[in-house]
């Protein structure tokens, strides 16, 4: 299982549809607690892509209510596998993510409002980071179908390093009638029996992201711990007009509570 920490970031915005393969596409994922199917948030993504290649993405994040409390801006241009990314919540004031100068890459973190920025250098060959884990469960797809635990040094900005994590084939499932695959992500060695583990579900032909779930990027409304939930992706990306970029963009984002 992961560790809190561990977590920030795996929540990935993991979407890609064939329908939504050019220009620019909309999907939404609901989350809701996995004990009792309480709706938590949503989380609206917007993807640029150039023919099969990922560009970018912008997320934010909805409270039941609708307001929009978190952002999140993923560039994929330099690194598929551990694109640049910034992300803030206004519930906490709290900033995480990571950038690129000169080809290395810088993981950063402020807690809350007030607080100074603090970062750390890792080295960018062979890292995974935030969405990239999308870009790397399909690099992978054959070897873990087989069957084989893939290792993965996974950037973790909220605690100024990488960890080592493995991926492993739990089996098929059928999600609202479609058949797919379920991944458990989970730390390597000895940890891995004592920390928090991640479920992930891909349509077995789309590869697209159907379900996630586990300790998610977000936090509890008191920011004392990491946010359990399961969020389901229950359609396919669609084509979106390039003003809705903009849009989010703009949207301001204010405090609100996830649960209610």
């Amino acid at each position: 299982m992961v560790k809190p920490a561990a977590a920030a970031g795996l929540l990935l915005a993991l979407l890609a549809s064939p329908a939504a393969r050019a220009g620019l596409s909309f999907e939404e994922g609901v989350a809701r607690d996995p004990d009792d199917n309480q709706l938590l948030y949503r989380e609206q993504h917007l993807v640029r892509r150039e023919g099969e290649r990922t560009l970018q993405r912008l997320v934010l994040y909805r409270c039941p209510d609708g307001t929009a409390f978190a952002r999140k801006r993923v560039d994929y241009r330099d690194s598929a596998l551990a694109p640049e990314f910034s992300f803030e919540d206004a519930r906490l004031g709290y900033r995480e993510g990571l950038r690129r100068e000169e080809g290395a890459g810088e993981v950063w973190v402020r807690p809350a409002p007030g607080e100074a920025e603090r970062s750390a250098s890792l080295a960018t060959a062979g890292l995974v980071a935030d969405a990239g884990f999308d870009e790397f469960i399909r690099r992978q797809w054959q070897p873990l179908l087989a069957g084989q635990a893939v290792p993965l040094e996974f950037a973790v900005p909220s605690r100024l390093e990488s960890l080592g994590f493995q991926v492993r084939r739990l089996g098929p499932q059928a999600l609202d009638g479609e058949p797919a695959e379920v991944f458990r992500l989970r730390l390597g060695g000895w940890l891995g029996w004592l920390a928090p583990h991640i479920d992930v579900a891909y349509g077995r032909e789309s590869r697209r992201l159907l379900r996630f779930e586990g300790l998610s990027n977000l936090r509890e409304d008191d920011g004392q711990r990491q946010l359990v939930a399961r969020i389901d992706f229950p359609g396919a990306a669609t084509p979106a007009p390039e003003g809705r970029w903009a849009a989010f963009e703009r949207e301001p984002l204010s405090g609100c509570r996830v649960r209610g």
